[in-house]
């Protein structure tokens, strides 16, 4: 079962992108038949008696509860960022995460070096209007310092009531200080798709967040810009910038959508159910136009999926700059008492069979991050032929009787306004027209 997905603001680092239920115990025959202890008796011994010792030292009295449950914190929390025990609120949180509303921030975290680290900030959310950036480091909750705090530590500071409000102290890089940004609580509904026609044409879909309607919410955001564009489209921009992840079979159907055949995803394990494999069915919505895939350092996990196999199947251009490179599978164990492990149990790979684990998804064309700004109009206007006197008229144009709207000639220019998606569309335009040859 493969429908849960973590709140975002709420929970630990990473992007769940394929759930399994496990139930009881599996036991692996051993070839040797000498019998060997299932468990190491010996730190077993050790374990025991520094709880003993906690019991009847510590400077205050704890309960076995705690010592336990810490205990197995400890042990998951080692193995890998993504690993950890949910406790009650954090297992309801968990289940919540798909249905696109939840409280908190909009803030997807990870830890490193002991601060939190942002993955990606969610689109339309507080942290994203407060300028949150993907790589940013929080060192300071209000006054409380982050060091010394677990991950969930951390995060249940930055949950509170919706309203209230929290200042973030962050080290971003290339910033000479510091910088303090203050964010107010709310109730985050997260739509996952949304689109734009970039001209005539050229369509746009931005996803946020991998969540399971997000699939469907593309196959009917497709079909309106086909609606929108005399029923056709030239080619399709997907942006997938910032975007965390989610749940793996969002991505899957999203990847089907533009392919015909093929493998999509497949994910290896220790375990026989961590071994899946996902392919396309037949039925392109594009027919075969032209994609461009935007993506960067905050593309992470159903992100990557997608990218991934675009890339591999050659159905797509990838450009930006290298993603996350967040390439493992957690498994949500639930447990006897409403609370549940994850554990990280097996790995994705692509369909040309790379892992994208601590790698990510390189670029076709890399595209760095850059300010652009309009250059300065000193006035002078280039002399051109309507400008001479006794010109002959073009009878074409005003036959035609088409000119740029009010509207069109006051917009932005798109360059200003998001450069890479602007150098999107040239290399979209610029596919079109091959294509057409």
């Amino acid at each position: 079962m493969r429908f849960l997905k973590r709140d975002f603001a709420l929970v630990t680092a990473g992007v769940i992108i394929g759930i399994t239920l496990i139930f009881g115990q599996m036991v692996l025959a051993d070839k040797n038949p000498v019998a060997k202890p299932d468990l190491p008796i010996d730190d077993l011994r050790a374990f025991s008696e520094i709880f003993g010792r906690i019991k009847s030292s510590y400077v205050e009295p704890v309960e076995d509860k705690t010592l336990l449950e810490n205990a197995i914190r400890g042990m998951l929390s080692g193995l890998d960022p993504h690993s950890a025990y949910l406790d009650l609120g954090e297992f309801k949180d968990l289940r919540e995460g798909t249905s696109g509303e939840f409280g908190g921030l909009g803030i997807e975290v990870s830890m490193e070096d002991g601060f939190v680290k942002v993955v990606a900030p969610i689109d339309e959310t507080p942290a994203a209007e407060a300028g949150v950036k993907s790589g940013d480091l929080i060192i300071r909750l209000d006054d409380t310092p982050v060091k010394g705090l677990s991950l969930a530590e951390a995060v249940e500071i930055m949950r509170g009531e919706p309203g209230s409000k929290i200042m973030l102290t962050i080290i971003r890089e290339g910033a000479d200080k510091p910088l303090k940004l203050e964010l107010t609580r709310a109730i985050i509904k997260v739509k996952s798709v949304r689109t734009e026609t970039l001209e005539s044409g050229y369509g746009y879909v931005r996803i946020s967040t991998f969540q399971s309607p997000t699939g469907e919410s593309l196959r009917e955001a497709i079909n309106q810009l086909k609606t929108d564009n005399g029923g056709k489209l030239k080619g399709l921009v997907l942006d997938l910038r910032n975007n965390p992840g989610g749940v793996l079979d969002a991505a899957v159907e999203v990847s089907d959508a533009f392919l015909n055949k093929g493998m999509i995803v497949y994910t290896e394990g220790r375990i026989q159910d961590s071994d899946q494999k996902f392919h396309a069915k037949p039925g392109d919505m594009l027919n075969g136009a032209p994609i461009v895939v935007l993506v960067n350092g905050g593309s992470a996990s159903a992100s990557e999926i997608v990218a991934g196999a675009l890339q591999d199947h050659q159905r797509a251009v990838i450009l930006g700059t290298k993603t996350f490179g967040k390439g493992s599978v957690q498994t949500v164990m639930p447990l006897t008492n409403d609370t549940a492990v994850k554990m990280t149990t097996a790995r994705y790979y692509t369909p040309s069979g790379r892992s994208i684990q601590a790698d990510g998804i390189e670029p076709d064309i890399k595209l760095d991050a850059l300010q652009i700004s309009a250059a300065e109009d000193n006035g002078f206007q280039p002399l051109r032929e309507a400008d001479l006197s006794r010109h002959l008229e073009n009878g074409m144009l005003e036959e035609l009787g088409e000119k740029p709207s009010a509207d069109e000639e006051e917009k932005q220019p798109l360059a200003l306004r998001d450069y890479p998606l602007s150098q999107a569309l040239n290399l979209l335009k610029g596919m079109s027209l091959m294509s057409k040859r």
